[in-house]
């Protein structure tokens, strides 16, 4: 999967389980709060990029995820790793 493959899989499902539009999802967006995210829906898009890329995701890492250009980056790492 190319970059811009991942990024689009991302985009759509963060849209459709956060119930936002792909629009605003953009690479400098903030994901907490183009998302609204809490603690709880945290958890969720956690779980939600593990299942769709079968990867693991700590808090640690979690917590120096702060936007989408930064999840796209994270994501296409742990993958071709």
């Amino acid at each position: 999967m190319d970059k811009n493959e991942l990024i689009k899989k991302v985009n759509s499902a963060l849209a459709e389980e956060f119930e936002v539009e792909e629009s605003d999802i953009t690479p400098e967006a903030n994901i907490k709060q183009t998302l609204s995210l809490d603690s709880l829906s945290l958890v969720d898009m956690v779980a939600l990029i593990e299942e769709n890329f079968g990867i693991k995701i700590t808090g640690q890492e979690v917590a120096q995820i702060l936007t989408f250009g930064a999840l796209y980056d994270f994501i296409e790492t742990k993958t071709k790793g």
